[in-house]
């Protein structure tokens, strides 16, 4: 059995803390505790109580259940197929998107990374990689899904994505960009057409595929109005604690081994 490593895109997956996870106030009272001079009993079983709690972290639900999953995939030889809409834009925009990015942001022009990276606790490959950053790009399906007035990133999933994605590749720099394109063509199609026939219409009615398409395309719309870009400096704390869920994780895998 191979040893267990976090792809960058699901990071997040296992970093949830549990309900029983140790607190911020916890742990500044353990260093209370610690420095006292002296201390009563009641303080120093409470002391040895968090002192446990600190050093046995349990993991949520969600990072077991992807544990559990990743042991099946390696036990099986079989991975969850995922398919949506949404990220057949995001596989089919990938090329266009970062052409898009390096024009607007006055790259002049960006390279789709191929390359893999892998250390003794993440793996991936980042979309863009440049001397002194990392550029993750994700493709909006909507306009109601571009978070144009954010000003802190919607979706954690991807900070945790874009610091892995540091970590390997040695960076200290990384951006989030959100780009909002027209949908292609076929998606538009069948996205119209799923509709009609579920609105019980015998083919797709040409109103409401115009309807559609004007709905997924932005022709005319400035192209300030169709990018988003969040920038996300190297966090070394969180590096480390991705590294001690990586560890965490594989304890389980090995209970979860022991069971079977």
């Amino acid at each position: 059995m191979k040893q267990f490593k976090i792809r960058c895109s699901a990071i997040s997956k296992i970093m949830a803390d549990s309900k029983t996870a140790i607190t911020d106030k916890q742990l500044s009272s353990i260093v209370e505790l610690e420095n006292k001079p002296k201390r009563t009993d009641k303080q120093e079983e409470t002391l040895q109580g968090l002192i446990k709690k600190r050093d046995n972290p349990q993991l949520s639900e969600t990072a077991k259940g992807y544990c559990k999953d990743w042991l099946k995939t390696n036990i099986y030889n079989s991975r969850t197929v995922v398919k949506s809409k949404y990220l057949d834009k995001g596989n089919i925009m990938e090329d266009e998107s970062i052409d898009f990015v390096a024009d607007f942001l006055g790259f002049g022009f960006l390279m789709k990374n191929e390359q893999y990276f892998e250390n003794d606790f993440l793996m991936g490959t980042p979309d863009v990689i440049l001397n002194d950053l990392v550029i993750d790009v994700k493709n909006s399906w909507d306009c109601f899904t571009l978070p144009l007035f954010e000003t802190e990133i919607p979706n954690t999933d991807y900070y945790w994505q874009l610091q892995g994605y540091m970590y390997l590749t040695g960076k200290t720099k990384g951006k989030l960009i959100y780009c909002l394109l027209d949908t292609p063509e076929h998606l538009i199609y069948s996205t119209a057409k799923w509709y009609c026939i579920n609105q019980g219409y015998e083919e797709l009615d040409q109103d409401i595929y115009k309807e559609y398409h004007d709905n997924m395309t932005y022709e005319g719309v400035d192209d300030k109005l169709k990018i988003k870009v969040f920038d996300i400096e190297l966090n070394q704390k969180d590096v480390e604690k991705m590294k001690a869920r990586v560890t965490e994780c594989r304890k389980y895998i090995d209970e979860l081994l022991n069971q079977i």
